[in-house]
């Protein structure tokens, strides 16, 4: 039989590390098969509809065959770029110019992946305080450049510890990676903390990327500011949003990266050869989304802050103490004391034996993620109820 050519993959995919949700995967596969009911917060995979005139405005589009070519730009139709300075505009008062300050991309996880390609050199360092999204370490890796890291805090530590890790790298970094409300730990920062961010990176001639994909997840009146409200940020920055939590569009693959023109420049000039843009009837719908379902947000930012509760309510009774998150589809939470000498892959196991809920372990986040876990707010409230009382069950066992 013939063996095929031996295939050497890259120094950068090699370099990556083993797939930490692999195992917990397989097992919650097996157990699916097998009949069993198995709660999935691991995956951050919202669950609720798309609101009904996006649907609508795609089911139209898509009947008109001028729309089924490759989009004119891959960066975005201009009718689109142009509803997204107008939501910059009344959302944070930040003015855009939509040709020269937007572009469009396929979710913001693809959009940083190419930003990354557009920016760094192989050596060139980027910032990334962790535990952090996963893209957000390895983009760097997989666009040639090392990663300087921190652990993520608030004021005044954050900025200590920045400020010294941009003395000490070497080379000079080139960027920080940021991102509020965070993924995965759900810190939330106000604007004073981006003015301070700013006035530090403009003194150390250090751009900014700011991932802002949960900009409207937010709880208990809390408003979540964008990078671009500080005066001069688009100088230094540029910041991602995207439809997939705010409006349930996840698997629809819409973002943006707004801000700096040079940097938006590049990242489109990249594009260009990587892509053709968005499927031209998804863009259409997402300038519907943006101009009339904007109370979409706000309704289901509501319907994450009940299902918080509900979560966050049935650990404690469980005897499990999480914080509660001002934003988000997540909690992040220590690992009990009663399975204090448990990595967060073993207790993430257990969850899924025990109690036939799947967790996300903090490994999974890189360095500062241990001994955390992260669940997402994604079923329903009777579900989380029920996840809430099999984890209860499966922690007393271990007591």
């Amino acid at each position: 039989m013939n063996q095929g050519v031996p295939i050497e993959l890259s120094q950068r995919v090699n370099e990556l590390p083993p797939y930490v949700f692999g195992r917990i995967n397989a097992i919650k596969k097996a157990r699916r098969q097998a009949g069993e009911d198995v709660i999935d917060l691991g995956m951050g995979n919202p669950n609720d509809p798309t609101p009904e005139p996006i649907i609508r405005k795609l089911c139209e589009a898509v009947q008109d065959p001028k729309n089924h070519r490759y989009s004119v730009q891959a960066d975005g139709i201009f009718n689109l770029k142009r509803e997204v300075a107008a939501w910059y505009g009344s959302e944070w008062g930040v003015q855009v110019d939509p040709e020269k300050e937007v572009v469009c991309t396929i979710g913001s996880k693809e959009g940083l992946s190419h930003l990354l390609l557009a920016l760094m050199d192989p050596g060139d360092v980027a910032v990334v305080p962790t535990p952090a999204f996963p893209v957000h370490i390895y983009g760097v890796g997989l666009a040639g450049g090392r990663v300087a890291s921190f652990p993520l805090s608030t004021e005044p530590e954050f900025f200590d510890d920045l400020r010294r890790t941009l003395e000490d790298s070497r080379p000079r970094p080139k960027l920080v990676i940021v991102s509020f409300p965070h993924n995965p730990t759900t810190l939330t920062v106000e604007l004073e903390f981006f003015e301070r961010l700013v006035e530090l990176c403009r003194a150390q001639s250090i751009l900014i990327v700011h991932d802002f994909a949960y900009s409207h997840l937010t709880f208990d009146g809390y408003r979540a500011p964008s990078l671009l409200q500080v005066p001069g940020a688009k100088e230094i920055g540029v910041e991602f949003t995207t439809m997939s939590k705010s409006f349930n569009m996840a698997g629809w693959r819409v973002g943006f990266c707004v801000g700096h023109a040079g940097v938006v420049e590049g990242l489109a000039r990249i594009k260009g050869y990587f892509d053709y843009g968005l499927f031209m009837p998804v863009q259409i719908a997402s300038i519907i989304a943006l101009r009339h379902c904007r109370n979409e947000a706000a309704k289901q930012a509501a319907v994450y802050q009940a299902r918080r509760n509900v979560l966050c309510d049935g650990l404690e009774r469980a005897g499990w103490h999480v914080e509660r998150p001002r934003g988000t589809m997540f909690v992040w939470a220590p690992i009990p004391e009663s399975c204090a000498d448990m990595s967060s892959v073993e207790f993430s196991l257990l969850m899924l034996e025990e109690a036939n809920v799947a967790v996300a372990p903090g490994e999974a986040f890189g360095a500062g993620g241990e001994r955390f876990v992260r669940m997402a707010l994604v079923e329903n409230e009777l579900r989380l109820r029920q996840a809430a009382r099999q984890i209860g069950r499966a922690l007393k066992l271990k007591k």
